[in-house]
């Protein structure tokens, strides 16, 4: 008995002490973040974020028979001292990855694509050049089961970003493959960078105009576009990034769009009213996603227990990645507030 009791006590020292650790290297605004009373309302949550450093912060509600909300806190632009409009166009980054892959969905139902078939089906020139080309289908590259290394992972594309992005795939060239294909799971902007070019190539035009042509126009999303060269820079949320005075709203990251837009896609996807007949069946990919470049991160979700999609969009970023901790734990207190009013 005494030897259990004392076996007992250093297992608790021991978890105590690891603990401590563990929270000695966490950054204490997490914690505080995570630990403080709920607050009552969405506006208050927004409020406490910004005090914990964010620059600015937007946010869309869409409740099944309410109509939709939407708040604002902090700065739009923060050296005009332009407060936060969630009108505002933003940098939705991955969120990116779901037009995509419903967009493939769509040519798969058209037999313009097939899932099962492989990277070196349909783009044989990188035979040699991936690892496991002749293996990867379409439906592995969709769900990051492919093993295809993430060009982003590669710190020489940050040794010039915006001119990498011009030929991001040599960056993930004659790699080892991270895994076996379908053996893993490994996030992977290689994969939709594929996907894209195969679109292209099947299409014999641009793929982001398919996107609108399939999607966007028949949703009614009028404030979705592909490229900061398509938009007035007065109507985008500013970026920043921490430590640097920087603004980076000018550097192209793709896909732009408001709060709304973003949030009727998300519900579209979720009621499956994005998609024709027998396509929602055959869709291999996720429901909600993040999204995260430069300056700007982003959450796009939908709660199927209060019917409610709820998107955020915040405009600071860090290089440790405690701003996106930061950030998930805002959008789950926010998400628990609106299940307290259900």
């Amino acid at each position: 008995m005494i030897k259990n009791n004392k076996a007992k006590w250093i297992v608790r020292i021991l978890l105590f002490v690891g603990t401590a650790i563990s929270l000695y290297f966490v950054p204490w605004i997490l914690v505080k973040a995570w630990i403080l009373p709920l607050p009552g309302t969405v506006q208050e949550q927004i409020d406490e974020a910004i005090g914990h450093g964010f620059d600015g912060m937007i946010v869309h509600v869409d409740q099944a028979g309410k109509p939709p909300a939407f708040y604002a806190g902090g700065w739009k632009d923060r050296e005009n001292k332009i407060p936060a409009d969630p009108n505002s166009l933003f940098k939705i980054a991955s969120i990116s990855k779901l037009y995509t892959a419903v967009a493939a969905t769509k040519l798969v139902k058209e037999k313009r694509l097939a899932f099962d078939k492989t990277l070196a089906d349909y783009l044989p020139e990188l035979k040699g050049r991936i690892e496991n080309a002749e293996k990867i289908t379409l439906k592995m590259m969709v769900q990051h089961r492919s093993g295809i290394p993430n060009f982003t992972d590669n710190p020489a594309f940050w040794d010039n970003e915006q001119e990498n992005s011009k030929n991001a795939l040599d960056f993930a060239l004659d790699l080892p493959a991270s895994f076996k294909p379908d053996k893993g799971y490994e996030y992977s902007n290689t994969n939709y960078l594929l996907l894209r070019r195969i679109m292209d190539d099947v299409l014999g035009y641009d793929h982001n105009e398919y996107i609108k042509e399939n999607i966007l126009i028949p949703l009614g999303l009028k404030n979705t576009y592909f490229s900061i060269t398509e938009v007035d820079l007065d109507d985008v949320m500013s970026g920043y990034y921490v430590g640097y005075d920087k603004d980076f709203k000018a550097n192209e990251y793709g896909m732009l769009a408001t709060l709304e837009d973003v949030g009727m896609f998300l519900r579209a996807l979720n009621d499956g009213s994005v998609f024709e007949e027998d396509e929602q069946e055959i869709y291999p990919y996720e429901y909600n996603h993040g999204g995260l470049v430069i300056g700007y991160q982003s959450l796009a979700e939908y709660h199927e227990d209060i019917d409610t999609v709820v998107v955020q969009f915040i405009n600071t970023t860090d290089f440790n990645g405690y701003e996106w901790n930061l950030s998930e734990i805002i959008i789950n207190r926010i998400v628990k507030i609106l299940r307290n009013k259900v």
